[in-house]
């Protein structure tokens, strides 16, 4: 079994059929509890092995993410991408300033004129992408690619194609979906 085959099937492990209400405020009658793969020890790694093989030939200079879906990807990646022998830095992009300390909106290492990536986990409409996009590009940084887990083919690539960006993803929910899942 190849890793995708792997990570398809942890996600599977961890999806459910149960109505449920989106972090998009949609509803939907199934859910794709990446967290519980991304903050899994195997899931973790299959998932930064993954986008380390997508990103490895390409010239970025960081990878990063609005949290909370990024971050046990963003930490898996930069371990996965030193041990690999190519590092590249990661960055976490909170959801507003941070009011106290040094009052940044973006942790980690992420320097003006940057081309980075742009990762998470599940994208359904695209916002929680586009305000990460939006964030980088306030820093003076260069999207150059936008990957996801799993793209639940609910609008996401249309609207970040309408702002210029093409949304990749390792899945697509009908993918997950193929098979009888476990009911919650």
């Amino acid at each position: 079994m190849d890793k995708r085959e792997r990570l398809l099937e942890l996600i599977r492990e961890n999806t459910t059929k149960s109505n449920v209400k989106l972090s998009s405020g949609r509803s939907s009658n199934y859910y794709i509890d990446c967290r519980m793969v991304t903050l899994n020890p195997e899931g973790a790694a299959l998932v930064a092995e993954i986008l380390f093989d997508i990103l490895k030939d390409e010239n970025i200079d960081a990878v990063g993410g609005l949290t909370l879906g990024a971050d046990p990807i963003c930490g898996a990646f930069s371990v996965i991408s030193y041990q690999k022998g190519g590092p590249i830095p990661t960055f976490i992009v909170r959801k507003e300033k941070k009011e106290h300390g040094r009052q940044k909106r973006i942790e980690g290492n992420l320097k003006k004129g940057s081309k980075v990536a742009i990762i998470d986990d599940v994208a359904t409409t695209g916002n929680s992408l586009l305000t990460a996009i939006n964030a980088v590009a306030e820093e003076g940084c260069r999207v150059q690619r936008v990957i996801v887990i799993v793209d639940r083919n609910e609008g996401a690539k249309e609207k970040l194609s309408e702002k210029g960006y093409e949304l990749e993803s390792i899945f697509r929910a009908d993918e997950i979906l193929k098979d009888e899942l476990k009911t919650s």
